[in-house]
């Protein structure tokens, strides 16, 4: 099996269930003791993700005028931004975790993507 065998369908599939914790995880896990950027930036984040998800053009996206390039670029620069959230907004606890973890995930996701053949 290849290293790099998240395809774009797989992708697909992964972006509304992740927009949607997104939006409801930050309620459900308390966030923003340490810092109340730390519930918002979650939430907003999941709303535009959602946003991205309906306009990319893959099979699951429904107005589909993004390029899937596009898609895949905000999404590495949501996961470095998400991994460092911690240390720029001073996060702590729960906080910290829900972002290196969401961060990491997203980062893993990318760097296992399939480049698109011709």
């Amino acid at each position: 099996m290849a290293i790099r065998f998240i395809s774009k369908r797989i992708h697909a599939y992964l972006d509304y269930p992740v927009a949607i914790s997104l939006m409801v995880l930050p309620k459900v896990l308390g966030l923003g003791e340490s810092n109340p950027l730390a519930f918002w930036l979650a939430t907003i984040t999941g709303v535009a993700a959602l946003i991205l998800t309906i306009f990319t053009n893959h099979h699951l996206g429904i107005v589909r005028v993004l390029p899937y390039g596009f898609h895949l670029t905000v999404d590495a620069i949501v996961g470095a931004t998400f991994f460092l959230s911690p240390f720029i907004f001073g996060f702590e606890g729960i906080d910290a975790l829900y972002y290196w973890i969401n961060g990491g995930a997203v980062l893993s996701v990318i760097s296992l993507h399939q480049p698109e053949t011709a």
